[in-house]
């Protein structure tokens, strides 16, 4: 057996290399961008990808003169990296159809449905019905705002938690656990009315196989494993069959979710139950299958992402005390003492709004957007883009470029009084393939921050501030966790004297 699988990888490694050398003769006539020297055979430049990747390709850039766009060879894929807002712009207005595809990954085809989720599905009919689905029934303005009471009980879930220790003076809090316990339970409350994370969940093993599944998706969602570069890596890791037992596993409780909800023959107001309603008068084409794709969209999409943009934002504060008491000034001024604010109230604290979106500058939660594909030929920026080819967009490099912001690496809110500032903010992607669920996170990661500004004084642990270095991770997580100091304000007692 070990002969076979011997001589199997040997053929599988020599077709490659025929495929490698044949692509790079044929693209050889074309008018590619600049290209990092030293590209190996078979492997092309793969082994100068290191993470945190955003960096690595903002470093390549750099090194080809600050190109706005070049081109790798990853295995058998060619990719071009862009990191310039005039050329994404002109990718996703006059190549929008022809860029709106996805690549095909390992874990995308076996964890998401034969690539069929709103995520990674390529353009089409099937495409243009999940995303009206999502439009009409999941990410409405009304069905959001159904929804608000689960944000606001999860938010109070915080505020009470942190003020366990906080009443009486300055407690020391890990905030990263506790953000993504919020975001969690807010998008699993809204999808089967289940929380599954906090101190008060009783740690059964359901819940631990929920957290494992969640955990090992949200870890994995990136755009591939080496393996789906180097073909032969399939053959010789463990990789493809461990994303088989996640699939099976995952398949598994979503359609436990599903089951739960329709044996009990009753109307809900979770989205499983929206969706199992509109089943029933169109079961051809609201099958469970869609509905577990929309689960997981949610659940990867919605979860990570909100939680380490808050965690950057309290970070930033932190080290920035003045912007800070600015924030709680206009909160105070605007809201009172009386009450907690509320989601209406978002539209009268521009400054709040101001924190966010320089948030989402320096910190966007996907610094990579989720990659897209070409359908056909194509001219990008006067070079040729061939059909297959994969693009990345680096929004990282191009929320920090210098030629679009003024002191770019700088926390600087101020700067969204400025106007038209706010307009070349792209965190949540551009073009058709959007992302649908920006106005959830917008409306989650705001209202958190500004109820964690309004209840609580922050402070630093000792002199030093914060570590803003960034770690490895799809969302760009911080390399060391958010650990403050923070103290209950006078709303925190009266919410926990039921005054509010």
């Amino acid at each position: 057996m070990q002969a076979q699988n011997l001589i199997l990888s040997l053929l599988v490694l020599f077709l490659s290399a025929g495929v490698f050398f044949h692509r790079r003769r044929n693209n050889r006539n074309l008018n590619l961008p600049p290209s990092p020297e030293r590209s190996l055979p078979v492997i092309g430049h793969l082994r100068l990808l290191k993470p945190p990747i955003h960096r690595t390709f903002h470093r390549l850039s750099e090194s080809l003169g600050g190109a706005p766009i070049f081109s790798l060879r990853l295995g058998n894929r060619l990719v071009f990296v862009v990191s310039s807002a005039s050329i994404v712009e002109e990718c996703f207005t006059k190549n929008d159809v022809v860029l709106a595809n996805r690549p095909v990954f390992i874990l995308s085809t076996h964890v998401g449905y034969e690539n069929t989720t709103m995520i990674g599905t390529s353009y089409g009919d099937h495409w243009r019905n999940l995303r009206r689905i999502g439009a009409l029934q999941i990410f409405s303005s009304h069905r959001l705002s159904g929804f608000l009471s689960v944000r606001k009980d999860e938010i109070r879930r915080l505020i009470l938690r942190l003020s366990k220790n906080s009443l009486h003076g300055f407690a020391k809090v890990e905030m990263k656990s506790k953000l993504a316990d919020l975001t969690i339970n807010n998008i699993m409350r809204m999808v089967a009315g289940k929380r599954y994370y906090g101190d008060d969940i009783e740690d059964n093993e359901e819940v631990k196989r929920v957290r494992q599944i969640i955990s090992e998706i949200l870890a994995g969602a990136s755009a591939g494993n080496r393996a789906d570069y180097f073909p032969v890596l399939r053959w010789v890791t463990n990789f493809e069959n461990q994303v088989k037992n996640l699939a099976a596993r995952s398949d598994k409780f979503w359609q436990e979710l599903i089951d739960e909800k329709r044996a009990k023959k009753e109307k809900g107001s979770t989205m499983i139950d929206h969706l199992l309603s509109l089943q029933e008068t169109e079961p051809e084409y609201y099958t469970d299958r869609i509905i577990k794709g929309f689960i997981l969209a949610m659940v990867v999409a919605g979860t990570d992402t909100s939680a380490v943009t808050v965690e950057w934002a309290l970070s930033n504060l932190v080290n920035h005390p003045v912007i800070l008491k600015k924030a709680r000034d206009e909160i105070d001024n605007k809201i009172g003492p009386d009450r907690l604010i509320d989601e209406p109230d978002i539209s009268n604290l521009p400054y709040l709004q101001s924190i966010v979106n320089e948030t989402f500058r320096l910190h966007p939660g996907l610094p990579m957007l989720i990659p897209h594909l070409s359908s056909e030929d194509c001219n990008i920026a006067g070079y040729d883009m061939p059909r297959g080819t994969m693009l990345l967009v680096n929004m990282w490099a191009i929320h920090r470029d210098p030629r679009l912001w003024e002191d770019p690496a700088r926390f600087k809110p101020e700067r969204f009084k400025k106007e038209g500032e706010a307009e070349k903010l792209m965190p949540f992607g551009i073009g058709r393939r959007v992302c649908p669920g920006s106005g959830l996170a917008q409306r989650l990661v705001t209202l958190a921050l500004g109820s964690l500004i309004q209840c609580f004084e922050w402070e630093r642990i000792g002199e030093e501030p914060v570590d803003m270095a960034e770690g490895n991770g799809v969302a760009m997580p911080k390399l060391i966790p958010l650990h403050v100091l923070c103290k209950s304000r006078a709303i925190v007692r009266k919410l926990l004297q039921g005054a509010i």
